[in-house]
């Protein structure tokens, strides 16, 4: 019975260090082996089963996947004295497991040391360029523009873009070549480096806007002026088309109204042109539709004797006793 006991416990004792001894390392992830807290040996970066000595060694993992840094956003100044918040992103791997272990140990130190160098490059590269090079992706790049809206920025002396040098991609490239020498020192390789978001800082946000706002509102004020001065011109246009025709209509009237009397003459002339009592008999008539015009109420007409006017009016007989007469006795 004691034998078996004694069986057992060396089968479990010899169970348990063999657990101890026995390691996997997955596709993922390289180990750094420790003994008493230092490593021993090179790192493990192959796959498998693994052995180590029990109790005194340690095992360390380590990921060997591409990383991703992801910064807070952080107010900077840039060359020409404008306040911005950067937002940058970092792709990373750890290509010397041993040198990592030794300067940072675990991911969270390596995260913070890429916030400092990555943080204080991009504050050196943005100091060092205007807004325009880190706001237009590359100095070749055109930026559409509406051509109406063009010739009037450019005649109200705005919207004028600053000449780029560089662009976005060049100072991104800086920042890559500065902080990559910085961080390789921590076994770690940086990969990429992209700017995620650029803003105006909060202070200058609203002078910005306002800015914008009064930039529009001058287009739109001069558009406005234009509009009003089309609508002018095609209301004078109106109403010289509109004298046009009614000067060209009056013209046509009295054209027409000039030939129907010439004819109306034509005729008449022919009419009482035929014999002499046609033509004394149209003299009368003429002269008393005159009369209607001339004689009126309350007319006094001073004529002489021998007047055409008055031949038709001598020897008249007055209409009654206390008749009205005119001044040469004659009945009104």
């Amino acid at each position: 019975m004691n034998r078996l006991i004694a069986i057992l416990v060396v089968l479990a004792v010899g169970a348990y260090l063999v657990t101890n001894s026995l390691y996997t390392v997955s596709e993922v992830e390289q180990v750094i082996i420790t003994q008493f807290g230092k490593p021993v040996g090179e790192p493990v970066t192959s796959a498998g089963l693994k052995v180590k000595m029990p109790f005194i060694q340690d095992v360390n993992p380590i990921d060997k996947r591409v990383l991703e840094w992801d910064g807070s956003p952080s107010d900077m100044p840039t060359k020409d004295k404008l306040y911005i918040s950067v937002d940058l992103f970092a792709r990373w791997r750890i290509t010397d497991p041993l040198q990592y272990f030794l300067r940072l140990r675990d991911e969270r130190s390596a995260q913070s040391r890429l916030d400092d160098i990555l943080g204080s490059e991009t504050r050196n590269a943005v100091a060092k360029h205007e807004l325009i090079e880190i706001i237009r992706t590359t100095k070749d790049r055109v930026p559409l523009r509406d051509a109406l809206l063009t010739d009037v920025e450019r005649d109200l002396d705005m919207g004028a873009l600053v000449p780029i040098q560089k662009g976005r991609k060049l100072v991104e490239q800086e920042i890559f070549a500065e902080a990559s020498e910085k961080v390789r020192v921590f076994g770690i390789e940086l990969l990429d480096i992209r700017f995620k978001r650029i803003n105006y800082n909060e202070s200058v946000r609203p002078k910005i806007y306002d800015r914008m706002i009064s930039e529009r509102r001058q287009i739109a004020e001069r558009f406005l002026s234009e509009g009003n001065g089309e609508a002018a011109r095609i209301r004078g246009n109106r109403v010289r088309d509109l004298n046009k025709i009614q000067s060209e209509a009056y013209r046509e009237v009295e054209e027409i109204r000039g030939a129907a009397d010439a004819k109306a003459t034509e005729i008449y002339a022919g009419a009482y042109n035929q014999s002499p009592e046609a033509a004394s008999f149209y003299e009368f008539t003429r002269t008393m539709q005159s009369y209607k015009f001339i004689i009126g109420e309350n007319t006094t007409l001073v004529l002489s004797t021998d007047s055409d006017l008055f031949k038709f009016l001598k020897g008249v007989a007055p209409a009654g006793e206390g008749a009205p007469t005119t001044d040469l006795g004659v009945e009104k």
